[in-house]
């Protein structure tokens, strides 16, 4: 990935050299949407009241179709209740309505009706210089990668054209969590200006409606492996209104990647609440000192709630997997056996075990508090963690129950 920052200072240089493309420049390579032709490049843009940059979008366009001279279309996919529509038509875009609301589904709506083998798309704000698309466009037709997209945060971001803590926080974060959670290896996830293959666009799974749109479609080719590249990009300041609410379509962007990673949201926790309830239950019951602390009865109540809360949590990342389709899927070893050999006799026979073993012990210590004349027992630290083990081997018979039943089948 390239992030030489003279290419970007030139790219730069040449945006704001654009002006409006001669008709007569495209002629012949625009194609409007009652022509037979099958363009080679289709164009998608979302527009919602964006009357005051379409126009210069679209003049960008022109002169990346003239650069390319390939056949290609512009496909708008249109909400809007100002003049946007019109002014795309005025200038040879193909217009659509979609019927429905939401960033993401403006863009799906129009990418089941875009015909070219190559799809590009961007904003209709003139925060991005379409005049770009040829150099993302290349290593896609070159074979070099399934999706390109233009990097603004390894690129030049002029003033003004992005919020501080979107800059420096929003980005880099939602970025970060993309590439831990999925291995997608980008620098900036949330660019909107892409370039990808129609074949790239039938393997993604895209079903999302809103602003977490941007993050699904990343997430969808690390999962499949398709091949991202990033190009640095210039990206300048918006024409028209804002029309994004930073901390919903954040928070957005950050649930639909938790919920579609069931082995961050639930295995991680649950392993390390898990160890850290075992560390404490053994401190406790083996009198361990480290120094001059010693572990007692509080310790042992933290760790057997934190075994319990652990194992409650891990459930959760078993029954997730088994009743919904995430993008990345759980492959901790842990999970996999079960999902994989846990049936529900065997869930229900080791819960049993556990459940007669810690009634068996309790019995033990009534008959022994009897015998000793119904007074004070020795220490309790056992005790604790026999009901602890009653009360997981009751979960443990009833999550294999209802881990049978989300399944489908009589496991």
């Amino acid at each position: 990935m390239s992030t030489d920052k003279e290419s970007v200072e030139a790219a730069g240089a040449e945006s704001e050299q654009a002006g409006s493309t001669t008709e007569s420049g495209t002629e012949g390579l625009l194609l409007g949407a009652d022509s037979e032709q099958t363009p080679t490049l289709s164009v998608v843009m979302p527009t919602l009241n964006e009357e005051d940059g379409v126009a210069e979008c679209i003049d960008r366009i022109k002169s990346a179709v003239v650069e390319l001279g390939v056949p290609s279309e512009i496909v708008v996919s249109d909400s809007s209740t100002d003049r946007t529509p019109d002014i795309a038509r005025e200038m040879g875009a193909v217009v659509v309505e979609p019927d429905g609301s939401g960033y993401g589904y403006a863009y799906r709506y129009a990418f089941e009706r875009a015909r070219g083998e190559y799809i590009a798309m961007g904003d209709a704000d003139t925060t991005y210089d379409f005049e770009q698309i040829p150099r993302l466009l290349e290593p896609v037709r070159e074979g070099d990668a399934d999706m390109v997209m233009g990097s603004r945060l390894d690129g030049e971001i002029r003033a003004g054209a992005m919020p501080t803590l979107h800059q420096y926080v929003g980005n880099p974060l939602l970025t970060k969590f993309l590439n831990a959670f999925y291995d997608a290896g980008v620098s900036d996830a949330h660019s909107g200006f892409r370039v990808f293959h129609r074949d790239a666009l039938a393997e993604m799974d895209l079903s999302t409606d809103g602003m977490e749109f941007a993050s699904e479609m990343i997430m969808e080719a690390g999962s499949r492996d398709l091949t991202i590249e990033e190009v640095p990009i210039v990206y300048h300041e918006r024409e028209g209104e804002e029309t994004l609410d930073s901390f919903r379509d954040g928070w957005r962007h950050v649930r639909f990647m938790l919920l579609n990673a069931p082995g961050y949201l639930f295995s991680v926790p649950a392993l390390g609440l898990g160890v850290v309830g075992t560390t404490l239950c053994l401190l406790a019951l083996f009198d361990i000192s480290i120094g001059q602390a010693s572990f007692g009865i509080r310790t042992m109540i933290a760790g057997n709630l934190s075994l319990l809360v652990a194992f409650q949590v891990g459930s959760f990342g078993v029954f997730s997997t088994l009743a919904s389709d995430p993008i990345r899927r759980q492959e901790d070893a842990v999970t996999e056996w079960i999902t994989d050999r846990l049936t529900l006799e065997r869930g229900a026979m080791l819960g049993g075990v556990m459940l007669v073993s810690g009634l068996g012990y309790v019995a033990l210590r009534v008959l022994q508090w009897s015998t000793e004349g119904y007074g004070a027992l020795s220490s309790v630290l056992p005790d604790i963690f026999g009901a602890t083990v009653i009360v997981l081997g009751i979960q443990i018979v009833f999550s294999a129950f209802f881990m049978s039943a989300i399944a489908g089948q009589s496991r």
